[in-house]
């Protein structure tokens, strides 16, 4: 009996200690099981915080765009003030009726010089390179005419001998008249043969070269023209070249006779060469109205006005000229200056600034232009910001920098 209930306590005891280590393992699982499923919940929360922030972040980046608006360029203040940029603010102004023709640039009356042969020989030119459009001083050599290979002998000799014989005779006459010997017409007519002769030396005598007798420029300015070459035979009186001041010109508009009745409002004009961009303003050349006429051109009537101007910029008697006839005032006009204008397949437009780096491209409609600028007659309004220069670097940036319309892709 006592045996039964000693194995009944033993039996007891292991089972009380089977199932103690049952549940401290299922604790242990358990507690194991609920620390991971914390672990996953918080990395599941951090991946949705950092979603969050990246969507936030992308919402933001939308937001700084949304204030440039499809169709704008960008063109940094940096590259701006690397070209030069302007921008000018547009406003009416006054601006006036523009009558455009074409024209010419002339020496003024007086200013111009012919030089003629004084012996007749065979031309040679001096060392200097003389060309068209070469400067030339007053009493520079231009050329010589040699005479000692004419079948006449040299006209330079042969003037010296007329002139000693000449002298010579009147110092004889004049003896002779006053003894009653010859009359006093034919010591008259001595004395004539005698100043002739002297006249003609000195003509020659302090231009005589080894080349022959030196042509010297009358005035000083510049050649305009040189008629004859090396080698080329000249008689008495032939032109053999133009000389033409450099300070005051002319210049010759013609105008279509439908103007005519315009003429009266004349006042003014710009004109510039077809190959130069630079604009010529009368009032800063101290230019005046001459006079305007009417005249029968070859191919059809026009009415020639003539202008008066100071030669400050290099202008060339003869050259041809692009002319704006300035009649009168507009008031109330928007104009900009043609530098800002960009040209496409016939179509102008300028560039308007629209706020701080960006510009946009205006399609605008032009009326007159006296050269300088131009009247804008549609496409602005007055307190635009136009680029005055620099608007045709900003057209080459305008591929790469054009702001399209923004889409987001999920």
């Amino acid at each position: 009996m006592r045996k039964i209930y000693l194995a009944g306590v033993l039996s007891a005891y292991l089972f009380a200690s089977c199932a103690g280590h049952s549940e401290h393992a299922h604790d242990d699982a358990h507690e194991h099981e609920h620390a991971q499923e914390l672990h996953e919940g918080h990395e599941e929360h951090e991946g949705h915080d950092e979603h969050e922030h990246e969507h936030e972040g992308h919402e933001h980046e939308e937001a700084g765009h949304d204030h440039a608006k499809a169709g704008e360029v960008v063109f940094h203040d940096e590259r701006a003030k690397a070209i030069g940029l302007l921008v000018r603010k547009v406003e009416p102004t006054t601006f006036t009726e523009v009558i455009k023709t074409g024209g010419q640039i002339q020496a003024a009356q007086g200013d111009e010089s012919v030089v003629v042969a004084t012996i007749p020989g065979v031309v040679t030119l001096s060392g200097l390179p003389f060309v068209d459009g070469t400067a030339v001083k007053k009493g520079e050599t231009i050329l010589s005419i040699a005479s000692k290979s004419l079948s006449q002998g040299d006209v330079a000799a042969r003037t010296k001998a007329a002139y000693e014989t000449a002298k010579r005779e009147y110092e004889r006459m004049a003896q002779l008249v006053d003894d009653k010997i010859v009359s006093l017409k034919d010591f008259e007519q001595a004395r004539l043969n005698y100043e002739n002769a002297r006249a003609a030396y000195e003509a020659l005598a302090d231009k005589r070269t080894e080349k022959g007798v030196a042509v010297v420029a009358p005035i000083g300015g510049y050649l305009k023209s040189l008629l004859v070459k090396e080698g080329d035979y000249v008689t008495v009186g032939q032109p053999l070249a133009t000389i033409s001041r450099d300070g005051r010109l002319m210049m010759r508009a013609d105008v279509p006779a439908r103007y005519y009745r315009s003429l009266p409002d004349i006042r003014t004009a710009n004109f510039k060469m077809p190959y130069d961009t630079t604009v010529y303003r009368l009032e800063d050349l101290k230019g005046r109205l001459l006079s305007y006429g009417r005249a029968s051109g070859g191919a059809g009537f026009y009415v020639p006005v003539t202008f008066e101007l100071d030669n400050r910029g290099g202008l060339i008697p003869g050259s041809f000229v692009e002319i704006y006839l300035l009649t009168r005032p507009l008031e109330n006009v928007l104009s900009v200056p043609t530098s800002a204008l960009i040209e496409e397949q016939g179509i102008y437009s300028v560039y308007v600034r629209v706020h701080e780096e960006h510009y946009r491209k205006q399609e605008v409609t032009l009326g007159a232009s006296d050269g300088a600028n131009v009247q804008i007659l549609s496409g602005l309004s007055a307190g635009d910001e136009v680029v005055t220069r620099g608007a045709y670097q900003i057209k080459l940036s305008s591929a790469s920098n054009a702001i399209p319309a923004h889409t987001h892709h999920h």
